[in-house]
């Protein structure tokens, strides 16, 4: 197990940051300010919030400390079997990978969504 925090976003996490949730806002001073900690916006899951909540995606690509996952064709592939393509985006980028051999923990205000899934989960309701 690795020190560094990585953590991916979805939609409902970066809705919430929009709307000035504290545990989200957190997230992203950390990822910007603290060494070890890495934020990740799935672009699938981008896309889903920026629906819900316009202008979302703008403002939380022009943060420093969140990277942008684009889909490439693994992500592809693992989005396109699922019902949902922001959740399997999420999902996919918080497996582990060369980068994060630990995987990512998920950050979001659906935790439920989550359950029975091989993911960690953040709950970031208040």
């Amino acid at each position: 197990m690795t020190d560094a925090m990585h953590i991916v976003l979805d939609e409902t996490a970066m809705t919430a940051a929009g709307q000035g949730n504290i545990l989200a806002s957190r997230l992203i001073h950390r990822a910007h300010a603290e060494a070890g900690w890495y934020l990740y916006a799935p672009t699938c899951a981008l896309v889903e919030a920026d629906r819900d909540r316009p202008g979302t995606a703008e403002h939380l690509v022009a943060m420093p400390g969140v990277t942008v996952l684009d889909l490439d064709l693994p992500a592809a592939l693992a989005v396109a079997r699922q019902a949902s393509w922001a959740a399997a985006h999420s999902q996919y980028a918080a497996q582990p990978t060369p980068d994060r051999p630990d995987g990512a923990i998920i950050a979001t205000t659906a935790p439920k969504r989550w359950e029975g899934e091989p993911v960690r989960v953040l709950d970031l309701n208040p």
